[in-house]
Parts: structure tokens; C-alpha cells; sequence
């Protein structure tokens, strides 16, 4: 009897489990805006066209139109811990970006959350990590939520920024190769994927593959990249890091890599806190607005 009443709940768990429908759902605002900061809860879309990812607007006063930033969150290969994150906020970031004119959209992915679904950006095995398609499957999120956002009439065309951190930071590498009118600068904090390997600090998940795959990005890479990371990061370290940038600067790629002084206990979070904000604030508002080239005079 026990066996038949578990039959029996299957298409009811199936149902109450399923991800939402994008026809059930509006894409856009699905709420008012509050505080701080004008927050407002959004549906974009995701590579999933049955699944709209929920992500947080924040904007300036005024009507606009207001220069985009994008910032792509940290992930783990952990199932349940995907499945529990709260939605990202980054909030002394969001709070930097508003007060220089910035509308701000923190989107969460597919496999996270709120957003559910599928998750695409997986890895595989730490021995043959395919570093490449989880880096384009990050990337394409970021594209769909960016493209959706500057249909807007509040939200100018041009010159978008993406901001990445850790794996959210690998997918915006992935992305250097777009229209550099659309986006016009990337800021990464620690990027990369494959950290703390089985929990343990300063392992990665087949670095080799992560450097090869760091080359290339950076081949065809036309957006210049802001390469920020903590003296206390125990995911990808300061020399790791740079070898990472190296290696896509080497290919072609434009990277500015700044190590900044240690942040709190363990500085792969520093993006998160004010004190990470503020250590990262000139590097930031100089990638934001990047100096013009001076003209040549003429003979």
C-alpha cells in the first residue's frame, strides 16, 4: 500500500518540482520599486525558453536612459548549494555603480535558485573539466539579460560594463569577444572556475586547462578587461591569477590585472563587502569611464 501511495504522489511531486513556464510569466518588472536604490525584482530570459531567470534592477533617479551594468554572480559545482542560494545582490558594488549613473541588473542563472532549471555551466570532472563550456554557457546567460534590458527605453545602447566575479567573472572573459560599442569595458574580480577543489584552499580542478582555456578567450577578445584579485584569495590566488591573464593577454586578449591589498578573511569575497568595494574603487571607476585617445596632430 505504502509503494502504491508513492506511484500514486509521483505526478504530483513531477508537477510541483517543474520549472515555471515562460507563458505563465511576463518578462520584465514583476514587482514595484522599493529601497535601496530603486530595487525592483525582473523575469529575463534564459538559454531555457520555458524558464525565465529572476534577477534585481537597480537605478538611479530620473527617468534615464542610464549607462547598463551587469554583474554575473560566484556559482559551485554543488548541487544543494546551488539550489539554496539566496538571490545575489551585491549590494556596496550596486550601491558604487547607482551613484555614477549606472542602472544595475543582477541577474541569477539557470541551476540557482529562485531561477531553478537546468544547470548548464557544468564543468564535469576535475581531472577533464571542459573549462570552455561552462565559460560560454555563463557568457550566453550574461548576453540574454543584457540584450533583453537594452530593449528598454530607460536603458541607453550603448557602452554596457559587465562585472564578473569568480566563475560569473569566467563567463565575462568568455564574453570579450562581443561588440565593444555594446559593451564597452569588462571588470572581472578573481575570475575563474574550479576553486578550492574538494573544499580545500589554493586547489584548483586542472589548472593547466584553465590557463588553456584563459588563451582562448583572449583570441579575438575585443574588450579591454579589468583583472581584479585580493592578496588573501584562497580560490585563485594573486600568482595564479596573473598566470591566468597572461596567458589570455598572450593570445591577444586586453587585461589591466590589479592586486589589491587582503580583504577580511578570505579576499575571493571582497566583491561583496564595502571594504572589497572601496579597496577595488579607483580600479573600478577607471575601467568604467576608460580615458579617450588623445587625438594626433596632424603635420
Amino acid at each position: 500500500m505504502r509503494l502504491l501511495n508513492t506511484i500514486a504522489l509521483l505526478p504530483l511531486l513531477a508537477l510541483l518540482t517543474a520549472a515555471p513556464l515562460c507563458a505563465q510569466v511576463t518578462l520584465g518588472p514583476s514587482g514595484e520599486e522599493g529601497e535601496p536604490l530603486r530595487r525592483q525584482q525582473w523575469l529575463v530570459p534564459s538559454p531555457a525558453t520555458d524558464i525565465a531567470a529572476h534577477a534585481l534592477l537597480f537605478r538611479p533617479p530620473g527617468a534615464g536612459p542610464f549607462r547598463l551594468a551587469v554583474i554575473a554572480h560566484a556559482s559551485t559545482q554543488n548541487g544543494l548549494r546551488r539550489a539554496q542560494m539566496p538571490q545575489p545582490e551585491y549590494r556596496p558594488l550596486v550601491a558604487h555603480l547607482v551613484a555614477r549613473g549606472f542602472a544595475v541588473l543582477v541577474p541569477e542563472r539557470l541551476g540557482h535558485g529562485a531561477t531553478g532549471g537546468r544547470y548548464v555551466e557544468d564543468q564535469g570532472g576535475c581531472d577533464e573539466a571542459d573549462y570552455a563550456r561552462s565559460g560560454r554557457a555563463t557568457a550566453e546567460q550574461i548576453r540574454l539579460a543584457l540584450d533583453h534590458l537594452r530593449k528598454q527605453d530607460f536603458i541607453r545602447k550603448e557602452a554596457a560594463i559587465v562585472i564578473g566575479h569568480s566563475a560569473g567573472g569566467w563567463g565575462a572573459l568568455a564574453l570579450a569577444h562581443a561588440d565593444p560599442k555594446a559593451i564597452s569595458a569588462i571588470t572581472v574580480f578573481a575570475p575563474g572556475r574550479g576553486g578550492h577543489a574538494n573544499d580545500e584552499p589554493n586547489r584548483i580542478c586542472a589548472p593547466h586547462s584553465l590557463r588553456a582555456t584563459a588563451a582562448e578567450f583572449g583570441r579575438g577578445a575585443r574588450i579591454p578587461v579589468t583583472w581584479l584579485v585580493a592578496g588573501n584569495d584562497s580560490y585563485f590566488s594573486p600568482a595564479f591569477s596573473k598566470g591566468l591573464a597572461d596567458a589570455f593577454r598572450g593570445s591577444g586578449g586586453k587585461a589591466d590585472v590589479r592586486v589589491l591589498p587582503a580583504v577580511g578573511s578570505e579576499g575571493h569575497w571582497m566583491i561583496e563587502s564595502e571594504a572589497g568595494v572601496k579597496a577595488a574603487s579607483d580600479a573600478l571607476d577607471r575601467a568604467l569611464n576608460p580615458p579617450k585617445p588623445m587625438a594626433t596632430k596632424k603635420p
